[in-house]
């Protein structure tokens, strides 16, 4: 477990993995075609929860798109259980993988150990979800320590509408210190 939790306001780290489609991604940088990017952290290939969760992010995708919104996620498992996983969701947005216990820290997130070889073969990020805005900055931030612990995807979609509506000059939350 990491002690030292992502502020929000703070700029998102520099964290890099492979992709699916073979090439690297760097989480905190949004491509030229949207302004703000999510990142999806989840178990992996052993969470059933995990891929009804990218399932559902699927099927919102053009909605965040609409938003201005980049998505990619990540996990920590190898490309071979990645690949096994997604093969159920055909995701329509970058997916990482081998995010490293060092990586996970560094976000902030919950690490966990296997259960047992049945589970997995190596220690896993619990789920975290991640907005960053045009500044890099975080913007909403979700670290949860159970699969069964996370963000409502319609809220989340809601709550971007929300905060991008220049009417409310909605600013980040939480960062009184």
């Amino acid at each position: 477990m990491s002690s030292l939790k992502l502020k929000a306001g703070s700029l998102f780290p520099e964290v890099a993995v492979d992709t699916l489609d073979a090439k690297e991604v760097q989480l905190k940088n949004i491509p030229d075609d949207a302004d703000w990017r999510m990142v999806v952290v989840y178990r992996g290939l052993h969470c059933p929860l995990c891929t009804r969760y990218l399932n559902q992010l699927n099927e919102l995708l053009p909605e965040f798109k609409a938003q201005g919104i980049d998505v990619v996620a990540v996990s920590a498992d190898s490309k071979m259980k990645a690949t096994e996983q997604l093969a159920q969701v055909n995701p329509d947005y970058p997916v990482g993988y081998g995010l490293t216990v060092e990586q996970m820290k560094t976000l902030g997130l919950y690490v966990s150990e296997p259960r047992s070889a049945e589970e997995t073969d190596a220690p896993f990020a619990e789920p975290g979800l991640f907005i960053i805005n045009h500044e890099g900055r975080v913007q909403i931030v979700d670290i949860a320590n159970a699969p069964f612990c996370r963000p409502d995807l319609n809220s989340i979609l809601a709550g971007i509408k929300f905060i991008r509506n220049p009417e409310n000059n909605y600013p980040i939350r939480g960062t009184l210190v």
